[in-house]
């Protein structure tokens, strides 16, 4: 019975635009008269579902446009041949099944895709039948992991309008009117217009090789802007994450925003208190490891985002020296480098660069009351730096830990005599935190020379940095001994 009772939309969605406000009667005669599917609905559940089907609604006067394979230009063998099976194996089944978001986006401006979406309008349970090797995650929005062979490829189903949800179950808004959780499934056009952005509302059917566009997105795509759906504060509102993304995708994709998409950002950063910083933590790793970290920071000072994100780096670029905020910007250009060059980033460097102008400078604010080395002080005010810095974004400590040696061996560099040069080399954190010497003389910081000396000392043979260890040695001023005080003797009884 449920394996029928899914298809009845597909039976209604031709005519149900043309029956608009029909009465309850002849709702029941026209179920009626489906033989062989189900019995005519006598419950009032089963005619709200279908009275909402047929009910006007603006959605409805969405006009939809085909664009053929000689028009969009994408070919299959660009496509990832296990989400061409996944697809087709849900089309066998008797579902809709597409290629949507990003992927198409990138096929489209003639990019090379490695993560694949697919759009369906299979329940997550249905595509877990279907597909052994698949599973169910997340809660706010529920989607299914489906594995083929190394490759995980990620299967949402249709999306429906959050006010059409039953209960609490589907559907969860905060009193602030931020969407907590969506789990209301629709059809393919519903789910175009719950999506974010229009160039990421296309779908492409492997089967026929069109590409389906249910909100302009082809037209924003040839222009090279970025429009969100819907209107834009509400949407705003209903998840601000969205706005994080406005930016992220302006920069990588090197778009404009549309006037209507831009305009109430500013006004509305503060939404973004309302974020749980675990899932900012996420964003904010794809914000800066997407290849244009520089331009990035530039834009969510610009739209005043960044406070919510880094209020530390902020304060910086507001009001901090020079130094501290050419630091932030070489920071994230040297990560566009690395990324590039198809060399590895690490979280805790971006992390680590982005906190160190507030600790260098709370640092200095505690040295005259503090009572101890500089190992002590750094170690007592990087915990307060990171427990700020939490309440914000989340740092999980597999991050916190490499971020604090990262720190510490800055204090570690200028002692190059004895074996101490030739254990810090050993240091599993070496390599992070010369690069870290590098990018804070390449901010304007005043080492001494300290970037250059690390830099032929590692490269050197045995004989010369031995040399080089001594001529630091000779070089150093000598300390003066502190004479201990004979111990005294025990007085005789």
């Amino acid at each position: 019975m449920l394996s029928r009772f899914r298809f009845w939309p597909t039976h209604f969605s031709a005519t149900s635009k043309h029956i608009g406000n029909t009465d309850h009667s002849c709702l029941l005669a026209l179920c009626a008269k489906l033989p062989n599917l189900y019995p005519a609905p006598t419950n009032a559940c089963m005619l709200k579902k279908i009275k909402r089907l047929f009910s006007a609604d603006p959605v409805s006067a969405v006009t939809l446009e085909r664009i053929p394979a000689s028009e969009h230009g994408i070919r299959t063998r660009e496509i990832s041949g296990n989400a061409l099976k996944v697809i087709d194996e849900l089309q066998r089944e008797g579902f809709e099944a597409y290629l949507v978001g990003g992927g198409v986006r990138d096929l489209l401006l003639g990019g090379h895709p490695k993560d694949f979406d697919i759009a369906t309008d299979a329940t997550p349970e249905e595509v877990t039948r279907v597909f052994r090797r698949a599973r169910i995650i997340g809660r706010r929005f529920k989607i299914v992991h489906v594995r083929m062979g190394r490759e995980v490829l990620e299967v949402t189903t249709f999306r429906g309008t959050h006010e059409g949800g039953a209960g609490k179950r589907h559907a969860v808004q905060s009193d602030k009117g931020i969407l907590l959780r969506d789990n209301v499934y629709g059809d393919l056009q519903s789910d175009a217009l719950r999506r974010d952005f229009s160039v990421n509302a296309l779908y492409y059917d492997p089967s026929s090789e069109e590409i389906l566009d249910y909100t302009g997105g082809m037209r924003d795509l040839k222009a090279r802007r970025l429009s969100i759906i819907g209107d834009p504060e509400a949407r705003y509102k209903e998840d601000p994450v969205r706005m994080l993304r406005a930016i992220r995708f302006r920069h990588k994709l090197n778009f404009e925003l549309a006037e209507e998409t831009e305009a109430p950002i500013r006004n509305h950063a503060n939404y973004l208190l309302e974020i749980p910083p675990a899932r900012l933590f996420e964003e904010v790793l794809k914000l800066f490891l997407s290849g244009q970290a520089e331009s990035t920071l530039r834009g969510l000072h610009e739209y005043h985002l960044l406070p919510h994100l880094f209020p530390g780096a902020a304060e910086i670029l507001d009001t901090g020296s020079e130094q501290h905020q050419r630091l932030l910007y070489c920071a994230a250009a040297n990560t566009d480098e690395r990324i590039a060059s198809n060399k590895r980033v690490t979280p805790a460097f971006i992390y680590a660069a982005f906190l160190w102008p507030t600790l260098q400078e709370q640092m200095e604010a505690h040295r005259a009351d503090f009572r101890g080395g500089d190992q002590e002080l750094l170690m007592n005010v990087s915990n307060g730096v990171l427990l700020a810095q939490q309440q914000k974004t989340a740092i999980p400590k597999r991050f916190q830990i490499p971020m604090r040696e990262i720190w510490n061996l800055q204090l570690r560099f200028d002692r190059r005599d004895g074996k101490r040069a030739f254990a810090m080399l050993e240091h599993p954190r070496f390599r992070a935190a010369y690069d870290f010497i590098l990018l804070r003389e390449q901010s304007g910081e005043d080492l001494k020379g300290l970037g250059a000396w690390w830099t032929e000392f590692q490269h050197a043979d045995r004989d010369r940095q031995i040399a080089m260890v001594n001529d630091t040695k000779s070089a150093a001023p000598k300390r003066r001994r502190r004479r201990r005080r004979p111990a005294r003797k025990p007085q005789p009884e």
